[in-house]
């Protein structure tokens, strides 16, 4: 990854240097037929060109695609697309045939097809970049807060790219995987926040909490678990000041004490997400919004099955099949479906049907996930508002996940409800 900076260097030399390591060619392009750039569009090009490698941050629906595209465009060269998975890697190729008329390769999902122009998957990257890291001049990667990792950012290291560029909606510069992400790919070169975009490129919208109450069986077992789980808790921490979640799992295998504590947890996070009275709010909303596509975000795939079958709706989850998922998003646009249940699959980047309601009744405290969540349903269709509804359970450590999670200015204007 530092060959260019090494390159350059030797280039100031009095010395005779031959260099074998760049094996990229010139791209031309048949008939490039991308659309007009919007001005932030235009600013993050400009941006990233002055010094060809960083990366872009700006919020889903704003069109990080159609900025690399543009960038492929302008470089003519040979380009690898790395994705984060195969639905975003088959979506990269479909759009780069369809706005640069270039049949490109693809290196994943049991195929190795490699061209001057290709796209992969992450895992696939860092298996094959040993072999390929000299091929590419310019690399890609979407989604770029994937990177971080032991073995996936090996797929920026061994690469000799000169040109990089990363992009995503989200990413915390108080995050330590934000330093390794600018150390392999460069620094921010353009921020785009949602607030600067909200009613212009992207939809206007409301952010609505509604707190439910457990039912009193719930809310009874739940404090029974949660005194379980924190009474062990506390007497190992008495042991072991450095005690901590780690710990309680490794532990799990071979302590029953621990096995027991491990499992009422499980047990006592399975009540927050499937509480009966989130399933009420959720007919509510149903009935409040017919006629209009709306996706359920659930936390956990029991409750993502559990709304799918009281409700009737289609529940994507991530082994279903990919002809599957495509009639599930092709249904919700055509109004064949009255709305879909997801757990993490449609959080980012896979392209989905201009819909303007989310219910989200579950998922982690990260502010990524909520930015994600919400960025599904901006994409700007006429002065419709956008609405998304945030069902957290009462009395419970939900409510903290739901604070930790809306600390970004996205969520800065929060409505609260009670039901």
């Amino acid at each position: 990854m530092s060959y260019s900076k090494m390159a350059e260097q030797l280039s100031t030399q009095p010395h005779s240097i031959q260099d074998l390591v760049p094996a990229w060619q010139r791209v031309n392009w048949n008939n490039v037929l991308l659309p007009e750039l919007r001005a932030e569009q235009k600013q993050a090009v400009e941006a990233w060109s002055t010094t060809r490698s960083g990366v872009v941050i700006m919020p889903t629906g704003t069109g990080k695609t159609e900025v690399a595209l543009r960038i492929m465009a302008d470089q003519c060269c040979s380009t690898l697309v790395v994705a984060p998975i195969r639905d975003l890697m088959y979506q990269w190729h479909r759009r780069i045939l369809a706005g640069l008329h270039y049949d490109c390769g693809i290196i994943g999902d049991n195929t190795f097809n490699v061209k001057p122009v290709s796209v992969t998957t992450y895992d696939s990257a860092c298996i094959h970049m040993p072999a390929l890291g000299n091929r590419f001049k310019l690399i890609i990667f979407d989604e770029c807060h994937h990177l971080p990792g032991p073995i996936r950012s090996d797929a920026a290291r061994m690469s000799a790219a000169p040109y990089r560029l990363g992009l995503t909606a989200t990413l915390d510069d108080h995050d330590h995987r934000s330093d390794l992400i600018q150390k392999l790919l460069g620094p921010v070169v353009y921020r785009l926040g949602i607030e600067e975009v909200k009613g212009t490129t992207l939809a206007d919208f409301d952010i609505y909490r509604i707190q439910v109450k457990l039912t009193e069986r719930e809310q009874h077992r739940y404090d029974f678990l949660a005194s379980q789980v924190s009474s062990y808790v506390y007497e190992r921490r008495t042991e072991d000041t450095e005690f901590d979640w780690n710990q309680l799992c490794k532990d799990s295998s071979e302590n029953p004490d621990a096995r027991r504590t491990l499992k009422a947890f499980h047990e006592k996070q399975s009540i927050e997400d499937r509480a009966d009275a989130k399933l009420d709010v959720i007919e509510d909303l149903l009935r409040l919004h017919h006629g209009t596509p709306m996706i359920v975000f659930a936390g956990s795939n029991a409750m993502a099955r559990d709304i799918s079958l009281r409700f009737l709706i289609p529940c994507l989850l991530s082994h279903c099949g990919k002809a599957e998922r495509l009639d599930y998003l092709d249904g919700l646009r055509d109004g064949v479906y009255p709305a879909i249940v997801a757990n993490q699959i449609l959080d980012e980047g896979v392209d989905i049907p201009a819909v303007k309601i989310a219910i989200v009744v579950g998922g982690m405290a990260s502010t990524r996930q909520a930015k994600q969540r919400l960025g599904r349903i901006l994409r700007k269709s006429g002065n419709e508002r956008a609405i998304l509804y945030e069902v957290v359970c009462a009395d419970t450590n939900e409510i903290v996940r739901s604070r930790k999670r809306r600390k970004n200015d996205a969520y800065s204007r929060t409505r609260n409800r009670k039901n």
